[in-house]
């Protein structure tokens, strides 16, 4: 996985419209009618955005009849949405950090990455 792919990724992320509809449909499906309605936008621009996030691969979608439905793609983007409210509550001081562990001795229960000159590669174990 390259740099460049992540970096894609959250320019995806990096517009309000996109962050919003993301936010929505991590935790239920969503027409794109009630995305509209629910963001205040036209269904227009609603669709432009969901077509970006869908060639992101941050959102998919079924059809019903003449209906798309569009949720989430998987649980990690509302975790990502949710350390990017938390990590901008600390850059803005509008949350205060948690202190550090005086002793990091911890099991890590998910991937490990590695930069290394412009890509990403899970370290090694």
């Amino acid at each position: 996985m390259s740099v460049d792919a992540i970096v894609e990724v959250l320019k995806a992320i990096a517009d309000p419209t996109r962050f919003q509809i993301l936010y929505a449909v991590s935790s239920q499906e969503h027409g794109v009618g009630q995305l509209a309605d629910k963001l205040g936008a036209h269904v227009a621009a609603i669709s432009q955005h969901l077509a970006k996030l869908r060639a992101a691969g941050l959102v998919t979608s079924r059809r019903d009849g003449t209906r798309i439905y569009y949720r989430a793609a998987n649980p990690h983007v509302a975790a990502l949405l949710a350390e990017a409210g938390l990590l901008t509550g600390y850059v803005t001081g509008t949350i205060d950090p948690p202190e550090p562990p005086a002793v990091v001795e911890q099991q890590v229960s998910r991937p490990v990455w590695v930069l290394n000159l412009g890509a990403i590669r899970p370290a090694q174990t």
